[in-house]
């Protein structure tokens, strides 16, 4: 896997720029990720981005927009407010995890 310096430090990456290690992730890096895709982040932002590691960390893949709605009660359409165009790709690249299943 390719490796990238991101906030001052070394991180593992996909060729599409996702985080490849789960335990390189954490907040400040967060920070950056979004500022990279124009995302400023809020507590409404961070609700998303916390369930979406621990439902990854528990079910071993990350939520869909649909497991967000269902399990952590985010509207789908909240989350294309909070992340415009493509809130799946975007909330798992802020959030250190593979994009969901069937992601393009």
């Amino acid at each position: 896997m390719p490796v990238t310096t991101l906030n001052g430090r070394s991180v593992h990456v996909n060729d599409e720029g996702f985080l490849t290690e789960y335990d390189e992730w954490d907040e400040d890096l967060a920070k950056v990720l979004a500022a990279n895709i124009g995302v400023d982040l809020t507590d409404a932002h961070w609700k998303v981005i916390h369930f979406l590691r621990e439902d990854y960390k528990a079910q071993g893949e990350t939520p869909t927009t649909r497991r967000v709605q269902q399990v952590a009660g985010i509207p789908i359409k909240e989350q294309f407010v909070l992340f415009p165009k493509k809130p799946g790709r975007k909330m798992s690249y802020i959030a250190g995890v593979p994009k969901p299943h069937g992601c393009v």
